[in-house]
């Protein structure tokens, strides 16, 4: 397999992309924080020195989704119809599912998972007055479409990409 991202003397690349044709390209992540049981319930009742860390989180995520071509190498910047970020309680923290979407000649991705990253961070920044071991895991792409390589899903995730898809 040939990496497009390598020219032929083996030096980095931005891919060109300028005779693609515009499509509809959309992408889900996810991502999550494990923390302790009392930095959840802080979290949840609104009690950090910072403020109001989910809703902040959410912002966090936005911004980071729609500057992922300054902080990633090879990413392209390109123009986003909408990014819609989730939080969800889960067992052993918070669970972040990012949808991003655009019409546009590459992949949207990178924002999606960038925006998951920049969720789960600003949740870290927010709480980590009160907890540093939080551990950040599990950020993953659950699923794209667009574009000549088609339409990849984790189905196991089906039911929170179907939730996100609906709401971008």
């Amino acid at each position: 397999m040939k990496l497009t991202h390598i020219n032929e003397k083996g030096n980095p690349k931005i891919v060109n992309i300028s005779d693609k044709p515009l499509t509809k390209r959309v992408a889900v992540a996810m991502g999550e924080i494990e923390l302790s049981p009392s930095t959840k319930r802080l979290i949840l009742e609104g009690k950090t020195k910072k403020g109001a860390v989910l809703q902040t989180a959410i912002v966090g995520g936005v911004m980071g989704g729609k500057r992922s071509w300054e902080i990633v190498p090879m990413c392209h910047p390109i123009p986003i119809d909408g990014i819609e970020i989730e939080i969800e309680e889960i067992e052993k923290g918070f669970r972040v599912i990012a949808g991003a979407v655009t019409t546009w000649k590459t992949g949207i991705e990178i924002e999606a998972i960038t925006a998951v990253s920049t969720t789960l961070l600003t949740i870290y920044d927010m709480a980590k007055a009160v907890e540093r071991g939080m551990v950040i895991t599990n950020i993953q792409l659950l699923y794209k479409s667009g574009g000549k390589s088609g339409v990849f899903i984790k189905e196991e995730w089906k039911r929170e990409i179907e939730g996100i898809l609906k709401k971008l």
